[in-house]
């Protein structure tokens, strides 16, 4: 399966308008953003779990990146909470599932195989910061190192954003909304952009909460073939 799979282009899924789509496991649906593959899959979702749902015991041979929207993710580790961004890497293992339900964007496959770095960070605890020479722009830092950099953005209300993005950008609204070529970005929606161009939006009237990754789409990774059942997202 290929969706969104040219990384050449400006795509744009406004996910909330879109149904959800069953997976091969009871409970959990998905709305899908890209992806390259089948149920191994270089993929970018957003799931939702019933209540009650979980999955068997997986490991995520490509890593997996994701960040909790609603509800309370949970696996081994603990409890995640809205707010949540987790980054297990490359041969980590979990049985994720949520007993209250939750529903979490995620991106699996998209990690260099040697990377080993896992990161958990409930941002509710975490305060926004100015963002330097970006007027109107406050950030709270996730996940940096020399392939991408992730944050959350907080726009205040009518900022206007300018950012260039030599390394391609993704971003996907939290809370609020903006307006970006022509469309209406609201939660849930979701923009990609391609290496060597910028990013030109103006926040809404009550500003904008953003999940934001650049400089990752330098080098596109894509997930093996597989005969084997993954835990799916």
């Amino acid at each position: 399966m290929e969706l969104n799979a040219d990384f050449s282009l400006r795509v744009a899924v406004h996910a909330a308008r879109l149904g959800w789509t069953p997976s091969p496991i009871a409970g959990v649906e998905r709305r899908m953003l890209d992806r390259i593959g089948e149920e191994v899959a270089r993929a970018t979702s957003i799931v939702r779990y019933a209540p009650h749902s979980r999955f068997s015991a997986h490991t995520h041979g490509g890593g997996e990146e994701f960040l909790v929207l609603e509800g309370v993710f949970q696996d081994e580790q603990g409890d995640y909470p809205a707010g949540s961004y987790i980054r297990n890497p490359p041969t980590s293992r979990h049985t994720p599932g949520s007993e209250p339900g939750c529903v979490i964007f995620v991106k699996l496959w998209q990690f260099e195989p040697e990377d080993r770095i896992q990161v958990r960070i409930d941002t509710r605890q975490i305060p926004f910061r100015p963002a330097q020479g970006r007027r109107g722009v406050e950030i709270i830092p996730l996940f940096d190192d020399a392939r991408e950099h992730v944050r959350l953005e907080r726009w205040a209300p009518g900022a206007s954003i300018s950012l260039p993005i030599p390394g391609g950008a993704e971003v996907l609204v939290l809370d609020g909304d903006f307006n970006e070529g022509g469309e209406r970005f609201e939660p849930q929606s979701w923009l990609r952009l391609p290496v060597d161009s910028a990013l030109h939006a103006t926040a809404g009237p009550n500003g904008c909460k953003v999940w934001v990754k650049t400089a990752h789409l330098v080098h596109v990774r894509t997930a093996p073939p597989s005969t084997v059942p993954p835990a799916v997202r």
